[in-house]
């Protein structure tokens, strides 16, 4: 078996997309009389600066031998990458080996890749000492997602599927015409197995993207049988080609644990704390709140603090963080990008149930006002009086659980509420 890695082929502004390299070097061996058993699609470490879009290196497994896989798949990245652009530096790794049998080192670097931040220099040791067949263009960058995708079958335990459908290469570029009435439909009949297909609140079909390039759609999901019937129900522009991608898509892998000291910038994380203050709508639309860390009441001027934003483009969700009260427990999820957390879920573990008031006096209804310090509250009109505020319940439209931003916000590596497996309730968005 060869497992052949590649990365780094598009461009924000000219298009191309690596999943149409890959699946292009794919059919190149195939017609060669070669056999591809699977194309993986892997999400890398979301906060890297230097990505082009969605940080996505490919790999594919072939008993092509290595020497002509590697051929094949260098004519195609000479061809097809976007080397036009300064940012696009593709790369590409062929291993002599098959995916279960990726050395350790290389596996572990898969998991780097995913959640930390690595150096060129970092993927060379590792080719050189390993004996791979490289090339590269431009600063050799993209050899680092190439070969963390050839340990990325060895090292990853869960993964998605995703189907990708082609256009015709006259229409690149141009309006893509998808019939949204047929792609909500589709994606109805086959939730929750297919997701992120649409985003219902916003009605926009988050599986058609915005940005040049050879994509007509993707459909994500569990499931392959049922993500190619919501492929099949869609009706569009002529499809050139469809393929189908096994990906790390949706499962929070790069999600680490960590705590309010020790998160740093460009990683994501899984963090506890209690809500620090009241949240607030700056300018944009963006919503901030702060989070410290539990413990001692007594030690609260001495916990560190993070500030999370729902930024605007998070819609909805919005709301569920400004439903949040000083004192609730959460647990939120997300990149820390200028010591700040961007969330992208949250659960609220436990919710603050009562709220300290000013007193409202007995006789006249009206709220009191303070008598001084430390001397309580009166009311002035009537004389009463009342030794401290006054313990009211609090009425929240929040329930515990998880809460998610919606499908149209949604990064690709992070994982829909809809898949399960989480250890609180979970109200997931559609």
């Amino acid at each position: 078996m060869t497992v052949v890695g590649l990365d780094d082929t598009d461009s924000r502004e000219h298009g191309m997309c690596t999943t149409y390299v890959a699946k292009t070097i794919a059919e190149r061996l195939e017609r060669s009389g070669a056999s591809v058993s699977r194309l993986i699609l892997v999400r890398l470490n979301p906060a890297v600066e230097y990505k082009t879009r969605g940080n996505a290196a490919l790999a594919i497994h072939t008993d092509c031998a290595p020497a002509d896989a590697f051929e094949i798949a260098r004519e195609q990245l000479e061809c097809l990458a976007e080397t036009a652009d300064e940012r696009t530096h593709p790369g590409l790794v062929v291993a002599d080996h098959g995916p279960q049998e990726a050395p350790a080192d290389v596996s572990a670097f898969t998991r780097r890749a995913i959640r930390g931040h690595l150096e060129r220099a970092d993927a060379a040791t590792l080719i050189d000492g390993h004996g791979y067949r490289s090339w590269h263009a431009g600063n050799g960058r993209g050899r680092i997602g190439a070969l963390a995708a050839i340990g990325a079958w060895n090292e990853l335990e869960e993964w998605t599927y995703e189907r990708i459908s082609y256009r015709q290469s006259e229409r690149w570029g141009t309006p893509r015409e998808v019939e949204s009435e047929s792609v909500f439909a589709a994606a109805d009949r086959e939730y929750p197995r297919v997701w992120d297909t649409v985003d219902r609140g916003e009605g926009e079909t988050v599986c058609v993207p915005h940005t040049p390039g050879p994509i007509l759609y993707g459909i994500r999901g569990d499931d392959p049988d049922a993500i190619s019937r919501v492929a099949e129900g869609i009706e569009s522009e002529p499809v050139a080609s469809s393929r189908l991608f096994v990906t790390n898509q949706g499962t929070d892998v790069h999600l680490r644990d960590g705590s309010l000291k020790s998160v740093r910038d460009g990683r994501a994380y899984r963090v506890d704390g209690r809500v620090a203050s009241e949240p607030e709508t700056r300018r944009g639309g963006h919503v901030f709140v702060a989070l410290e860390g539990l413990g001692d009441d007594r030690d609260r001027n001495e916990r560190p603090s993070l500030e999370c934003a729902a930024f605007e483009p998070t819609k909805r969700f919005r709301d569920r963080v400004r439903a949040l009260r000083v004192g609730d427990r959460l647990t939120v999820c997300g990149e820390v990008s200028r010591g700040t957390l961007k969330l992208e879920k949250f659960t609220l573990r436990e919710r603050v149930e009562t709220e300290r008031v000013t007193p409202t006096c007995p006789d006249c209804g009206r709220t009191m006002e303070s008598a001084g310090r430390n001397q309580g509250y009166r009311c002035r009109d009537c004389k009463t009086s009342a030794p401290e505020k006054e313990t009211v319940a609090l009425e929240r439209d929040l329930e515990e659980g998880w809460y998610e931003v919606p499908p149209c916000a949604r990064r690709h590596v992070a994982k829909p509420l809809v898949r399960g497996g989480f250890d609180a309730p979970t109200h997931p968005e559609r």
